[in-house]
Protein backbone atom coordinates (compact mmCIF):
# COMPACT_ATOMS: atom_id res chain seq x y z
CA UNK A 1 0.00 0.00 0.00
CA UNK A 2 1.40 3.40 -0.96
CA UNK A 3 1.71 6.13 1.68
CA UNK A 4 -1.09 8.67 1.78
CA UNK A 5 -0.17 11.87 -0.07
CA UNK A 6 -0.69 15.06 1.92
CA UNK A 7 -3.10 17.35 0.12
CA UNK A 8 -2.46 21.08 0.27
CA UNK A 9 -5.03 23.82 -0.26
CA UNK A 10 -3.55 26.37 -2.63
CA UNK A 11 -4.83 29.49 -4.36
CA UNK A 12 -3.89 30.61 -7.85
CA UNK A 13 -4.41 34.08 -9.28
CA UNK A 14 -5.35 34.21 -12.96
CA UNK A 15 -4.93 37.31 -15.09
CA UNK A 16 -4.61 38.46 -18.67
CA UNK A 17 -5.27 41.39 -20.94
CA UNK A 18 -4.46 40.36 -24.51
CA UNK A 19 -7.00 38.93 -26.94
CA UNK A 20 -10.28 37.79 -25.42
CA UNK A 21 -8.98 37.81 -21.84
CA UNK A 22 -12.27 36.64 -20.30
CA UNK A 23 -12.43 33.62 -22.63
CA UNK A 24 -8.76 32.85 -21.93
CA UNK A 25 -9.36 32.88 -18.17
CA UNK A 26 -12.35 30.55 -18.54
CA UNK A 27 -10.24 28.22 -20.72
CA UNK A 28 -7.39 28.34 -18.16
CA UNK A 29 -9.84 27.38 -15.40
CA UNK A 30 -10.92 24.45 -17.59
CA UNK A 31 -7.24 23.47 -17.98
CA UNK A 32 -6.85 23.51 -14.20
CA UNK A 33 -9.97 21.36 -13.87
CA UNK A 34 -8.49 18.79 -16.29
CA UNK A 35 -5.09 18.59 -14.56
CA UNK A 36 -4.95 15.11 -12.97
CA UNK A 37 -2.71 16.10 -10.04
CA UNK A 38 -5.07 18.74 -8.70
CA UNK A 39 -8.68 19.01 -7.66
CA UNK A 40 -10.20 22.36 -8.51
CA UNK A 41 -12.22 23.89 -5.70
CA UNK A 42 -14.02 27.22 -5.83
CA UNK A 43 -13.41 29.80 -8.56
CA UNK A 44 -14.21 33.47 -8.26
CA UNK A 45 -16.03 35.47 -10.84
CA UNK A 46 -14.02 37.61 -13.24
CA UNK A 47 -12.92 41.11 -12.31
CA UNK A 48 -11.64 43.89 -14.57
CA UNK A 49 -9.05 46.44 -13.47
CA UNK A 50 -6.68 49.00 -14.89
CA UNK A 51 -3.17 47.66 -15.56
CA UNK A 52 -0.75 47.72 -12.65
CA UNK A 53 2.24 48.64 -14.82
CA UNK A 54 2.44 50.61 -18.06
CA UNK A 55 -0.91 52.28 -18.67
CA UNK A 56 -0.75 52.03 -22.49
CA UNK A 57 -2.23 48.52 -22.45
CA UNK A 58 -5.73 47.05 -22.14
CA UNK A 59 -7.45 46.53 -18.81
CA UNK A 60 -6.81 43.21 -17.10
CA UNK A 61 -9.28 40.48 -16.29
CA UNK A 62 -8.52 38.60 -13.08
CA UNK A 63 -9.88 35.71 -11.03
CA UNK A 64 -8.75 33.42 -8.23
CA UNK A 65 -9.06 29.63 -8.10
CA UNK A 66 -8.79 27.34 -5.11
CA UNK A 67 -7.19 23.98 -5.65
CA UNK A 68 -6.12 20.93 -3.70
CA UNK A 69 -2.97 19.05 -4.64
CA UNK A 70 -0.30 16.66 -3.45
CA UNK A 71 2.25 18.32 -5.74
CA UNK A 72 5.16 20.16 -4.13
CA UNK A 73 4.98 23.94 -4.62
CA UNK A 74 7.78 24.03 -7.21
CA UNK A 75 6.09 21.30 -9.30
CA UNK A 76 2.79 23.16 -9.08
CA UNK A 77 4.51 26.36 -10.24
CA UNK A 78 6.13 24.52 -13.17
CA UNK A 79 2.75 23.14 -14.21
CA UNK A 80 1.15 26.58 -14.01
CA UNK A 81 3.90 27.96 -16.24
CA UNK A 82 3.28 25.16 -18.77
CA UNK A 83 -0.39 26.20 -18.89
CA UNK A 84 0.66 29.82 -19.44
CA UNK A 85 2.80 28.75 -22.40
CA UNK A 86 -0.08 26.72 -23.83
CA UNK A 87 -2.09 29.95 -23.91
CA UNK A 88 0.62 31.93 -25.67
CA UNK A 89 2.36 33.55 -22.69
CA UNK A 90 5.58 35.25 -23.72
CA UNK A 91 7.99 36.44 -21.06
CA UNK A 92 9.30 39.66 -22.61
CA UNK A 93 11.03 41.03 -19.54
CA UNK A 94 8.62 43.99 -19.33
CA UNK A 95 7.49 44.08 -15.71
CA UNK A 96 3.71 44.14 -15.49
CA UNK A 97 3.43 44.31 -19.26
CA UNK A 98 0.60 42.91 -21.35
CA UNK A 99 0.09 39.15 -21.44
CA UNK A 100 -2.32 36.53 -22.65
CA UNK A 101 -2.29 34.65 -19.35
CA UNK A 102 -0.59 34.99 -15.99
CA UNK A 103 -0.99 32.27 -13.34
CA UNK A 104 0.41 33.21 -9.94
CA UNK A 105 0.70 30.85 -7.01
CA UNK A 106 -0.73 33.07 -4.27
CA UNK A 107 -0.85 30.66 -1.34
CA UNK A 108 0.32 27.10 -0.80
CA UNK A 109 -1.24 25.87 2.43
CA UNK A 110 0.44 27.55 5.38
CA UNK A 111 3.83 27.54 3.65
CA UNK A 112 6.12 30.53 3.56
CA UNK A 113 8.48 30.12 0.60
CA UNK A 114 11.19 32.50 -0.52
CA UNK A 115 13.57 31.48 -3.24
CA UNK A 116 14.63 32.92 -6.61
CA UNK A 117 11.78 31.09 -8.43
CA UNK A 118 8.91 31.38 -5.97
CA UNK A 119 7.68 33.62 -3.18
CA UNK A 120 4.63 32.47 -1.21
CA UNK A 121 2.51 34.14 -0.02
CA UNK A 122 2.62 36.09 -3.26
CA UNK A 123 4.40 39.40 -2.59
CA UNK A 124 1.52 41.53 -3.95
CA UNK A 125 -1.27 39.68 -2.21
CA UNK A 126 -1.65 42.09 0.72
CA UNK A 127 -2.13 45.26 -1.35
CA UNK A 128 -3.69 44.33 -4.69
CA UNK A 129 -7.45 44.67 -4.97
CA UNK A 130 -7.56 42.41 -8.05
CA UNK A 131 -6.23 39.58 -5.87
CA UNK A 132 -7.94 40.31 -2.55
CA UNK A 133 -11.51 40.83 -3.77
CA UNK A 134 -11.77 37.60 -5.80
CA UNK A 135 -9.89 35.69 -3.06
CA UNK A 136 -12.31 37.00 -0.43
CA UNK A 137 -15.22 36.02 -2.68
CA UNK A 138 -14.26 32.33 -2.52
CA UNK A 139 -12.54 32.18 0.89
CA UNK A 140 -13.89 34.96 3.13
CA UNK A 141 -12.58 33.41 6.38
CA UNK A 142 -9.12 32.59 5.02
CA UNK A 143 -6.08 33.54 7.08
CA UNK A 144 -2.58 33.92 5.67
CA UNK A 145 0.38 32.14 7.22
CA UNK A 146 0.97 34.10 10.40
CA UNK A 147 -2.74 34.68 10.98
CA UNK A 148 -3.55 37.81 8.94
CA UNK A 149 -7.16 37.50 7.75
CA UNK A 150 -8.14 38.24 4.15
CA UNK A 151 -11.21 40.12 5.43
CA UNK A 152 -8.97 42.46 7.47
CA UNK A 153 -6.71 43.11 4.48
CA UNK A 154 -9.74 43.85 2.32
CA UNK A 155 -10.80 46.63 4.72
CA UNK A 156 -7.47 48.39 4.07
CA UNK A 157 -7.42 48.00 0.28
CA UNK A 158 -9.94 50.07 -1.70
CA UNK A 159 -11.49 48.58 -4.83
CA UNK A 160 -10.02 51.46 -6.92
CA UNK A 161 -12.10 50.86 -10.05
CA UNK A 162 -12.12 47.08 -9.78
CA UNK A 163 -15.30 45.79 -11.45
CA UNK A 164 -16.83 42.35 -11.30
CA UNK A 165 -17.67 41.45 -14.90
CA UNK A 166 -19.35 38.06 -14.65
CA UNK A 167 -20.60 35.34 -12.33
CA UNK A 168 -18.74 32.50 -10.70
CA UNK A 169 -17.26 29.71 -12.76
Amino acid sequence: MSPRVRRVRAFVGLGGNLGDAAATLHAAIAALREWPQIDLGACSGLYRSAPLGPQDQPDYHNAVAELFTGLPADALLAGLQRIELRFGRERTGVRWGPRTLDLDLLLYGDAVIGNPRLTVPHPGLRERAFILYPLHEIAPTLALPGGERISDLLERVPADGLQRVDGSE
